[in-house]
């Protein structure tokens, strides 16, 4: 099975990151590229800008907003199967800006990548 993390892009790195992949469109506010340790930047794979402002970190919305992201990312094989590849050489944190740690593109992306 692949081990797959989540975290904060703000969060320093750690040993065990394996790959740091970020999943948000926009490049986090505040935070530079050095200090940001990415390895790879999947803006591909994040929800679209319509979806992103829909949802607009609304608690209430969460479970739609999975639903919606799902269905955007069985449209964006190319860009899941990347993801995949990169799994399959070993760890993957994926990282993402938002303050809710619980509700996130990360935590449905890792979602849609364990079902």
């Amino acid at each position: 099975m692949w081990s797959i993390t989540t975290k904060r892009v703000y969060e320093p790195p750690s040993p065990g990151d394996g790959q740091r992949v970020l999943v948000d469109r926009l490049w986090p506010r505040g935070v530079s590229k050095e200090a940001a340790k990415v390895d790879t930047w999947l803006r591909d794979i994040a929800p679209s800008e319509e979806l992103r402002r829909w949802y607009g970190h609304v608690p209430e919305r969460w479970e739609e907003f999975k639903r919606r992201y799902h269905r955007e990312l069985d449209r964006n094989p190319e860009a899941v199967a990347r993801l995949r590849e990169m799994l399959e050489d070993g760890p993957v944190t994926i990282l993402f800006g938002a303050r809710d740690e619980r509700r996130n593109q990360a935590v449905a992306l890792k979602e849609y990548l364990e079902r």
